[in-house]
């Protein structure tokens, strides 16, 4: 009865390793498409300070979602993560943002108070800008990655101050504060 009770024990133990190891490697795994296809979101040739796109991934499966301003964007962005290694669906839920000259109005006057304000302008250089400004019948949001709490709050004044925009929602996180 002891040498049972000793085989159980060690069975449930081995098995007990097992999922955690099976875990573990699911994680692991799950991180890795995850860069995956935030390197790959990064390479879209038309993807500008005007445009948020995001992602989740759970399991093989990536889900797509964000604001673009042209649909080679929303197109181009399932095309690239279909084509990456463990992905076996992709669910695009890419929102394409209505043409209106007084959102491009808007756009432009946003982009110029971030010049005009100095530090923060540095948040919509590059060929990848970690500060997206997407607007939408006269709405402004910001969304991206800012370095610290001073830039988050400035660059929410500044927006708040663009002539015409109707409100401002200001989705920037600080840089150590993610998670």
């Amino acid at each position: 009865m002891k040498s049972i009770r000793s085989y159980l024990i060690v069975a449930i133990a081995i098995v007990g390793i097992s999922v955690t190891s099976i875990s573990a490697q699911t994680t692991g795994s799950s991180v890795l498409l995850e860069n995956k296809v935030a390197k790959e979101l990064r390479k879209l040739p038309y993807y500008g300070v005007f445009d948020h796109i995001a992602f989740e991934v759970e399991g093989s499966t990536v889900t797509l979602y964000g604001k673009v301003l042209n649909g080679i964007n929303k197109k181009n962005a399932e095309a690239y993560v279909e084509d990456i290694d463990g992905v076996t669906e992709v669910v695009n839920n890419i929102e394409l943002l209505p043409p209106s000259s007084f959102d491009d109005s808007i756009r432009r006057r946003t982009v110029r108070a971030f010049v005009n304000s100095g530090s923060i302008y540095r948040y919509l250089q590059g060929t990848n800008p970690s500060v997206r400004i997407i607007v939408e019948d006269g709405r402004i949001t910001l969304e991206g990655v800012v370095n610290n709490r001073g830039d988050l709050n400035l660059a929410n004044i500044v927006a708040q101050g663009v002539p015409g925009a109707f409100k401002v929602t200001n989705n920037l996180t600080v840089d150590t504060e993610r998670p």
